[in-house]
């Protein structure tokens, strides 16, 4: 090749290279343009027009229809620190990967998480098992569950559905539904939604479900009348005296020093205690029950309760007996006392403790 040819070979390489910085720096300018539009069309991230912007506990409802108070779009700097922003550790403490199947969600923009939980809750209405929300604190460097009604703003949220309870394992129904659901919003929020695999996940909830089955067991004994039933006047002093107290599920609870339920006491007739009825109420017995693995220390638990059931029948005139009213002795308390401790053996060996609070999670 010639000096000239050369020379005009370079300068033609040289053009191209400065028409292509050209395109790029026009394709970012629409893009940020583009952003920009969007952001200032959205209604639903802003407080109501004319109201002050609230506290970090107040309630902030988004107002549908209303017209959005003018905003200023972002700057090419503020793009750039969104860019920048820190990612925030993987999961919030509160969430268990075994157990929880986490979407990360950012957003361009802050957002309030009231009017983002607001919008949320009408797009997964119905969901099938139960979600929480966390926000990542910019201020406090850390997840933080949301304030469902909060004005709080976020850049990083994330959505966590529990895999499995006792209804069962989450489905690919329950996934995509959530999936769908969130893009929906996110649209709304100029925000952008991360699913993980579906596939492992929906693996993952079918063997937590297996293991989950293999120690739900309940214990009940009950205790009944051998001539005359039990007056209600008398059982509620009883229970009182015991440290037992009503509540609105119409069964009286034993509870630990934290509030946590260890057995409950029930009608064994179809009817449910309340406050009003107990002084004109007879019934033939009560059933006492313990939830396994809802319940830390079981066997103590559960000798606590076949004390109490032991001076409810000397009181009452009753019987201790099994679900077959056959008598209830040391050797029947010896073998459930045996399954308690391997139940709950297999749960810990398993990093679900009995009573813990994701055993409390999946256990509901």
């Amino acid at each position: 090749m010639s000096i000239s040819e050369l020379q005009m070979g370079l300068i033609g390489a040289g053009g191209v290279v400065v028409v292509g910085i050209f395109a790029l720096n026009k394709w970012q300018e629409r893009k940020h343009r583009k952003a920009a539009d969007a952001l200032a069309n959205i209604g639903v991230q802003e407080p109501v027009a004319g109201e002050p912007a609230a506290a970090g506990g107040e309630r902030v409802e988004p107002v549908i229809g209303a017209e959005p108070p003018p905003r200023a779009a972002p700057s090419d700097q503020q793009l750039r620190d969104a860019s920048a922003r820190r990612v925030p550790p993987l999961l919030p403490p509160e969430v268990d990967e075994r157990a929880d199947w986490v979407v990360r969600i950012e957003s361009i923009e802050s957002v309030v998480a009231g009017q983002f939980c607001h919008a949320a809750a009408q797009q997964l209405d119905g969901l099938g098992k139960p979600l929480r929300w966390f926000g990542f604190s910019d201020t406090e460097n850390r997840w933080e569950p949301l304030n469902p009604h909060g004005a709080i703003r976020y850049h990083w949220l994330c959505a966590a559905l529990q895999l499995v309870d006792r209804r069962g394992a989450a489905t690919d129904a329950d996934l995509s539904r959530l999936t769908a659901g969130l893009q929906r919003v996110c649209d709304a929020f100029m925000a952008i939604p991360s699913p993980p695999a579906r596939a492992e996940a929906l693996a993952r909830g079918a063997e937590l479900d297996r293991l989950c089955a293999g120690v739900d067991i309940q214990i009940g004994v009950n205790v009944v009348a051998r001539d005359l039933a039990f007056s209600g006047a008398k059982l509620s002093g009883l229970l009182h005296s015991a440290g037992l107290e009503l509540l609105d599920d119409g069964c009286f609870h034993s509870r630990d020093d934290q509030g946590l339920t260890e057995f409950v006491l029930s009608n064994l007739e179809p009817v449910l205690f309340s406050a009003e009825a107990m002084r004109g109420l007879t019934t033939p017995g009560v059933t006492l029950t313990l939830d396994v693995p809802r319940v830390a220390d079981g066997v103590r638990v559960f000798e606590r309760m076949m004390a109490l059931a032991q001076q409810l029948a000397e009181s009452l005139g009753g019987a201790v007996v099994d679900d077959n009213r056959a008598p209830f002795g040391e050797k029947a308390s010896g073998l459930i006392r045996a399954q308690i401790d391997q139940f709950q053996g297999q749960m810990a060996e398993q990093g679900i403790p009995a009573g813990s609070p994701l055993a409390l999670r999946l256990f509901s």
